[in-house]
């Protein structure tokens, strides 16, 4: 039985990094880093034959899918669905700011980070909602194929949590570093096996 095996990239390293802070939605630049990592991805793929490449269509993710193609003989599709979490008023802030401008709504949402929103943002679950269904017609799309994801580290904790069956409450207990690679190996007897995390 041939898998699917899906490349989980997530962008490279934004402006603004030093701190730690919410980016959600907005199209936060690259460094030279990070545009150094999504060029690394190109070579990374160079001897592979890509079947697809999705991305963010936020810019820090069409950079590296970008890049990837320019060795591929697909072109990217830019995806709405695989935006980050919607931050909603929180976006750009850091969480020194916000832990002191929004005290009990922090707090809250550290007793139940999926399903408590920031203001005007979206929920982890809602999130999920959106990413899953749009993972699972990619796959489907590609059975027995090598495709490439490029997405947020919001995003990829959920694919990521899903393939291992673990909960959305355990968002956090997967690191997503800039410009990291995940491999996710999706049979088509539902089953999907990790082989590589935050490479």
């Amino acid at each position: 039985m041939k898998a699917t095996r899906v490349h989980l990239l997530r962008h490279g390293q934004v402006e603004g990094f030093e701190a730690k802070r919410y980016n959600g939605q907005g199209d936060i630049p690259l460094t030279d880093l990070g545009r150094q990592q999504s060029a690394a991805f190109a070579g990374r793929f160079q001897h592979l034959k890509l079947n697809a490449i999705y991305s963010s269509d936020l810019h820090r993710c069409r950079v590296a899918a970008d890049q990837i193609a320019l060795l591929q003989a697909v072109e990217p599709d830019y995806r709405e669905g695989l935006r980050e979490l919607h931050i909603g008023d929180w976006e750009g802030q850091t969480w020194e700011e916000l832990q002191r401008d929004y005290p009990a709504l922090w707090q809250a949402r550290l007793n139940d980070i999926v399903n408590v929103p920031p203001p005007t943002g979206e929920t982890v679950l809602q999130m999920a909602d959106r990413v899953r269904p749009l993972i699972k017609q990619i796959i489907s799309a590609h059975c027995g194929g090598e495709i490439v994801i490029v997405a947020h580290g919001g995003v990829n904790r959920v694919v990521l949590l899903d393939a291992i069956g673990a909960p959305l409450e355990r968002l956090f207990h997967i690191e997503q570093d800039y410009g990291c690679h995940n491999i996710i190996d999706y049979f088509t007897d539902g089953i999907a096996v990790v082989k590589k995390l935050n490479g």
